[in-house]
């Protein structure tokens, strides 16, 4: 667990600078309005020592690094649910791939879908996918342009 400014208990710290300068033992408050002077956040390094040592980083950058770490611990990056569509859909079997995708980006999953294409396909393929883009764009915005190649169109859409 990450301990970033006013959740750090200790009443002395280990400071290190924004660019990694030794600022020696300091009070709690001291620190944090220093912090809040270089609009940066204090984050605790290790809880196992006495005083604990403690480190400036840029504001919003501590949280970052929290991210890519529980991310590498859990197996990589997100998992995208691929759909896979044709251009000739029914309107019916549009819309149930379109509420499966709406559900998945609200509960914050990304989806990809996929279009296959025959012959002089290209073209429709792209119309499809932008109006699918545009159906979910109360929840889910583009990572990715559409992008059509060969076989197939895919867009991927992250949840907002």
């Amino acid at each position: 667990m990450l301990m970033v400014n006013e959740k750090i208990k200790a009443r002395e710290v280990e400071l290190t600078g924004l660019n990694g300068e030794k600022l020696g033992v300091v009070s709690r408050e001291e620190a944090l309005a220093l912090a809040k002077r270089h609009k940066a956040d204090l984050v605790c390094t290790s809880l196992f020592s006495s005083p604990p040592p403690c480190k400036l980083v840029s504001r919003g950058q501590a949280k970052q690094e929290a991210v890519k770490a529980k991310q590498q611990v859990s197996g990589g990056p997100i998992k995208v649910k691929e759909f896979r569509l044709s251009v000739h859909i029914e309107e019916h079997d549009y819309d149930t791939k379109l509420s499966q995708m709406h559900k998945l980006l609200a509960a914050g999953k990304s989806v990809q879908p996929v279009i296959r294409i025959q012959g002089k396909e290209g073209e429709a393929a792209r119309k499809l996918l932008e109006r699918l883009v545009q159906d979910l764009a109360g929840v889910g915005k583009k990572e990715t342009g559409i992008q059509v190649s060969g076989k197939q169109a895919a867009v991927k859409l992250l949840p907002v």
